[in-house]
């Protein structure tokens, strides 16, 4: 969606107090004339129940760095995002400032803008000069934004997530590849202390017809304090388009010490005897205008030297078949297992909603206006980290689910994003 913006159109507002706007007046004289506003966004939200006794309680595997999305979300979350082109220079770049406003609140609980359970910040806020012939094309940015994230829609999982608060060059480009980099302190809101990080990129191999490889390398620095370490980590993609009707996508990521955040910054008090490596496997597909949907695999190994590994396993996938141009049926299946110290936790969970798609049958076609069950079921051990990793979760005996090692969910959802 883009609004135009004409900065002489707001003349009656002034009136004897016409000074502010005649400095302003005086700028878009002096200044080349801004672009157009654009205006993007994400929203979802809805209402659940956990087996008809109280609000809806979402299922998470204790050591899974993610859970499937479908009927299993528990928190209204909205993205507001706005993008303006200040300056359009005469060597064709441009100048433009980009900010967005990101709202957060869990089902069940009183809207709030600190604490636990709500907030509401600006989660991008960053300048970018593009287009810049000297960069052949690339651009410059600094401030606060998301940056090369790279992630499986169906488990909202950021395997591969460069966001920060930082500075860089983005998509330089020689000899047919694209090179980036990017200096941040801090990846999220919520990482303390700040912490150097430099991310190099090089894009645009062609592999093989169809396909393209990227790498990347991800540099954490040693910060200031005598018990904490450096650490480093390697990632490959490869995107294959034209791949059985869809796009297929492979990477392989490998860290050590802090690096063993494998697309963030990790634990600074890990050294490089602690290491992990990932692999992510997912496929997308829409084999027919009706029928469409996206399947995954992962697997996580993390060593560590005090004997506490750990790995992840991943394996799910969903689909949607369009009976009419507006009505879908969805289904999503996905199971997650983590061998750790204390056993092996196994969660298992399955979906089915119908669906209400008015801009189209496709599986990424939205708005989507969604009535759900959900079905979950999962083993002792699972039981047993939740209640002591995460008292009060679906999975954890105090939770909504109390002792049973199964539990179900109903309920509404609207999903939207444009732009």
């Amino acid at each position: 969606m883009k609004i135009s913006i004409n900065p002489l159109s707001s003349r009656t507002a002034c009136g004897a107090r016409g000074a502010p706007y005649l400095v302003a007046l005086a700028l878009g004289l002096a200044l080349p004339q801004a672009q157009a506003l654009e205006f993007s966004g994400y929203v979802r939200s809805g209402a659940g129940s956990a087996d008809g006794n109280g609000s809806q309680s979402c299922f998470q595997l204790p050591g899974a760095q993610s859970k499937y999305r479908l009927g299993n979300e528990c928190e209204h979350y909205m993205e507001l995002d706005l993008r303006q082109d200040l300056l359009s220079l005469d060597d064709g770049s441009l100048v433009s400032v980009e900010g967005m406003a990101q709202l957060y609140n869990q089902y069940g609980h009183t809207p709030k803008f600190t604490g636990d359970y709500g907030f509401a910040r600006m989660n991008q806020l960053y300048a970018e000069w593009s287009k810049v012939p000297a960069l052949n094309g690339g651009s410059l940015w600094a401030g606060r934004r998301f940056y090369k994230r790279n992630d499986i829609h169906i488990s909202d999982f950021f395997y591969w997530n460069q966001s920060g608060t930082g500075a860089g060059i983005e998509n330089f480009e020689l000899g047919g590849l694209q090179y980036s980099y990017a200096f941040s302190r801090k990846d999220s809101y919520f990482q303390e202390p700040y912490i150097n990080r430099h991310d190099f990129n090089v894009a645009g191999f062609r592999v093989n017809p169809g396909g393209e490889l990227e790498l990347g390398l991800s540099f954490i620095d040693k910060p200031d304090s005598t018990d904490a370490h450096s650490g480093w980590a390697v990632t490959a993609q490869h995107k294959q388009a034209e791949f059985l009707g869809g796009v297929n996508t492979l990477a392989l990521q490998y860290g050590r010490g802090p690096g063993t955040g494998l697309g963030y910054t990790g634990d600074v008090s890990l050294d490089g005897d602690n290491h992990s490596y990932r692999l992510v496997e997912f496929f997308d597909w829409q084999a027919t205008p009706r029928w469409g949907g996206q399947a995954q695999f992962v697997y996580q190994k993390d060593v560590r030297p005090d004997g506490s590994d750990q790995d992840w396993l991943s394996v799910g996938g969903r689909t949607s078949y369009a009976f009419t141009e507006q009505f879908k049926l969805v289904g999503e299946l996905g199971h997650d297992q983590v061998d750790a110290t204390d056993g092996t936790r196994k969660l298992s969970k399955f979906t089915l909603a119908p669906t209400w798609s008015p801009a189209g049958p496709g599986f990424w076609s939205r708005p989507e206006i969604r009535l759900y069950y959900t079905y979950a079921s999962w083993n002792e051990a699972a039981q047993r980290a939740a209640s002591l990793l995460a008292a009060g979760s679906a999975l954890s005996d105090s939770g909504a689910f109390a002792t049973a090692q199964h539990g179900s969910n109903f309920g509404v959802q609207l999903e939207y994003w444009w732009k």
